[in-house]
């Protein structure tokens, strides 16, 4: 069982940054894909980051490549999501996400996901 506890999130204005962090609980965090994903208002969730369990592979959504990177610290049982140029439509909650079967090729998808967390929101004015 890994339990995820997003925070980081808050308002910022266009242009400006932030940055994401999920704590995980668990020995076997190590071995497990993680994956970004947000959900806006009246919007289905949507993928945005993943990357795998040794951090040598990441993943990005269109939208977001060249603004937003992920990393994870392993010995410190997270992982992270830097937010550069936020636009407004990045205004979402944002969940944590982890991959107990790191399968690769759907890293994209949601319901591959077997743990989540509860969400930080993302509030990103004009």
């Amino acid at each position: 069982q890994v339990q995820l506890v997003e925070s980081g999130g808050g308002l910022v204005q266009a242009g400006g940054s932030l940055r994401l962090s999920c704590a995980a609980s668990g020995r076997t965090f190590s071995r497990y894909a993680m994956g970004w994903f947000r959900q806006a208002p009246g919007k289905k969730r949507e993928f945005v980051a993943a990357i795998t369990w040794n951090g040598a592979i990441t993943y990005f959504a269109d939208s977001v490549k060249g603004r937003f990177t992920i990393s994870r610290d392993n010995a410190k049982n997270a992982v992270y999501l830097q937010m550069n140029s936020l636009k407004p439509e990045d205004t979402a909650v944002y969940y944590c996400a982890a991959d107990a079967q790191s399968r690769l090729f759907r890293v994209r998808v949601d319901d591959e996901y077997d743990y989540w967390g509860q969400g930080t929101q993302v509030t990103v004015s004009s």
